[in-house]
């Protein structure tokens, strides 16, 4: 019994003879064929390259929970520089306000302080002024 034999069995097909010969395919079925291998590759690509972001993603996040805002907003800052190399380029960053608040806290902190300094320094003046002409 020959290979052939044993696939068509079920059928209740008797294989006498088996001939080979040189089929050459049309060239429309050649594009046909060749634009579906096309479309199963870049069908493997984007699988692949999807796997890879979804990779990243989990690997930035567990980074994320381990970083704290500082060592983040320190790392942001180390990728734009990266980014930045060739001068030719303009970014457009923005940054979330929880990721900044602390220090526009204490920005703000810092200009209230100044401020308080300088209204301090004005009575003083004021006062050693007004002295002054009561004397």
């Amino acid at each position: 019994m020959t290979i052939v034999d044993n696939e068509t069995k079920d059928w209740g097909v008797d294989i006498t003879s088996v001939n080979l010969q040189n089929v050459e395919l049309p060239d429309d079925m050649k594009r046909v064929i060749a634009r579906q291998a096309e479309a199963e590759r870049e069908k493997r690509t984007m699988i692949i390259k999807s796997q890879g972001e979804l990779t990243a993603a989990v690997n930035l996040e567990e980074a994320v929970q381990q970083m704290s805002n500082r060592a983040l907003y320190l790392r942001t800052l180390s990728s734009l520089e990266d980014i930045s190399y060739d001068q030719s380029n303009t970014i457009v960053f923005a940054i979330p306000m929880d990721m900044v608040k602390g220090e526009i806290i204490g920005l703000s902190a810092f200009a209230e302080a100044d401020r308080a300094t300088k209204d301090t320094r004005a009575l003083r003046s004021s006062d050693s002024s007004t002295k002054k002409t009561r004397r």
